[in-house]
């Protein structure tokens, strides 16, 4: 038996928060994998998806981030589930938006969630970091964090929240190379996708498309008369 967590704060004005990526993504797992309803258990939201056999459990601490630890430890004593089995979805400041990467140990590095989960269960835990990128100043890490993503990221935060849960099988067999490969591969097609439509869509609306060797083959007469016209 595995614990998935994903951390973030309780309440809808948060929801869209980017410190709440961690439950949108837990959310999006269970919702992909045909999971329980959602029930208050461990001061928090818990469900569980049973995949190739496995049971597996899902929780989302109500007690806010900076007391995520109470939820967690309290969840894994019930189970009887060790540091090792716990992996944990959060934001992270140091990564770009849309990048992921995995992690076992560390510090919790300014995190909130992270330290309270270490003052209960140490640092031996599995992390999942999802980069909302940075405001550029440390003193605008707390509001930054706090409000919600802006509007243009949300069809890459739509398509990133399907390419981790069609990954998810990978991750719990211990095959982390293979669950950022099935996300890296997705968001790739995704952008040359839209970046096909951007162009199908300046063509079929007129839009003149800059062609560099149509201007040299004009003579400077021709070009004269368009600049005046």
């Amino acid at each position: 038996m595995k614990l998935f967590v994903g951390l973030g704060n309780p309440g809808e004005n948060y929801s869209k928060n980017r410190h709440n990526i961690g439950f949108m993504i837990v959310d999006a797992i269970v919702n992909h994998h045909g999971g329980s309803a959602w029930k208050k258990k461990f001061q928090g939201m818990a469900s569980e998806v049973t995949l190739e056999k496995e049971k597996i459990i899902f929780l989302k601490p109500s007690t806010f981030m900076n007391l995520s630890g109470q939820s967690v430890s309290e969840a894994s004593r019930f189970y009887k589930i060790q540091p090792s089995e716990i992996c944990v979805f959060h934001d992270e400041l140091d990564l770009p938006f849309l990048k992921l990467k995995t992690k076992i140990g560390g510090g919790h590095a300014g995190h909130n969630g992270l330290r309270s989960i270490q003052q209960h269960l140490g640092p031996d835990y599995f992390r999942v970091r999802v980069g909302i990128g940075h405001p550029g100043e440390k003193s605008q890490v707390a509001s930054y964090v706090l409000n919600n993503f802006p509007k243009n990221n949300e069809t890459d935060l739509s398509n990133l929240l399907q390419s981790i849960s069609e990954g998810f099988p990978e991750l719990i067999k211990g095959k982390q190379e293979n669950f950022l490969n099935i996300i890296n591969r997705n968001r790739h097609s995704t952008k040359k996708l839209s970046d096909t439509k951007k162009v199908a869509t300046n063509h079929s609306s007129g839009n003149p498309v800059s062609d560099k060797n149509d201007d040299k083959k004009k003579s400077t007469l021709e070009r004269l008369i368009e600049k005046f016209r």
